[in-house]
């Protein structure tokens, strides 16, 4: 049992490892891209913000989420001494949260930007996207700060209640079941505003795309923005279907959660830890300056 208990261990270190580094790399590839750009234009328009930002979140929130679930499988006498498991789920949950309500905003950015509609309200918010950019930003940042200190909060009052009660055990694991279920509540609560925004913007792109071929056939006549639309339905689809089984996975955390090394939790904790470098490499395909400047590298180093 102690050798099966290694290997599992071992296992779950090495693929925890392989897929947080690769994710890492993805996106230090998009940060690195979007900031030599940046120093040649001296700008970035409102497309390559929003991918700058998710790339930086996603990096830090690989980097701190490795380190979490090595020390907890090595050394799990470790990440509790007080305060560095509370600093360590305040980080992991503020750059988890800013990289759900980044994502979120870049697909409410694309369906603004190509989905047409006559709608003057929709016609509004298409002509301020650019301006409102940078603001959507700094709300998505200040209102995942907030989150995170909440969590930060919420897991010093569970651990300190844990090592200084001298009630029941049954006290005890109440109280803690009553704060897990405050983090699960909030997180679940970003988790469904921001696949809210997703599934909007999926539907009302794919309306938009199913309206626009229509009239084209009807026109008979071809139509050079077909190409961004069919692009963009691509990268949202990509993030409706992601986002549904990272929504299903986030969901089944709050039910295995208490059964400790349970198989099932293995499973989801493989996807939400590929989730943020599979996305990320989407988007790269999905951004043709990014995508040659990929192929470029990995044909430079297939050659060497």
């Amino acid at each position: 049992e102690q050798f099966n208990l290694t290997s599992y261990h071992a296992t779950a270190v090495a693929i925890v490892t392989f897929e947080t580094f690769a994710g890492m790399w993805i996106n230090a590839f998009i940060v690195f891209m979007l900031c030599m750009t940046w120093s040649k234009r001296n700008t970035l328009n409102s497309n390559e913000k929003i991918l700058l930002l998710l790339g930086c979140s996603r990096f830090c929130y690989l980097c701190i989420s490795w380190i979490y679930a090595v020390l907890s499988i090595i050394y799990p006498s470790l990440i509790y001494v007080h305060p560095l498991i509370q600093l360590v789920e305040g980080a992991q949950t503020f750059f988890n949260c800013s990289n759900l309500w980044v994502s979120a905003c870049l697909c409410v950015f694309y369906c603004l930007k190509i989905a047409n509609f006559r709608n003057n309200f929709f016609i509004s918010l298409k002509v301020k996207i650019d301006r409102n950019v940078p603001w959507l930003l700094l709300g998505s940042e200040l209102f995942s700060l907030v989150v995170g200190i909440l969590v930060y909060d919420i897991s010093d009052k569970l651990h300190c209640n844990n090592s200084t009660d001298q009630g029941s055990l049954w006290d005890v694991k109440y109280k803690a079941d009553e704060h897990f279920f405050l983090i699960y509540f909030i997180i679940g609560l970003v988790f469904a505003t921001s696949f809210t925004a997703v599934v909007f913007s999926a539907l009302l792109l794919l309306f938009s795309l199913w309206r626009h071929k229509s009239n084209m056939q009807t026109n008979s006549m071809m139509d050079l923005s077909m190409d961004a639309h069919i692009r963009a339905m691509k990268s949202i689809l990509s993030f409706f279907i992601m986002y549904n089984i990272n929504f299903i996975s986030f969901v089944m955390t709050t039910i295995y959660a208490a059964e400790g090394e349970n198989p099932m939790m293995f499973l989801i904790y493989v996807f939400l830890y590929a989730f943020p470098g599979v996305h990320s490499l989407v988007l790269i395909f999905s951004n043709p300056k990014l995508e040659n400047k990929l192929l470029r590298i990995l044909l430079f180093v297939k050659c060497k």
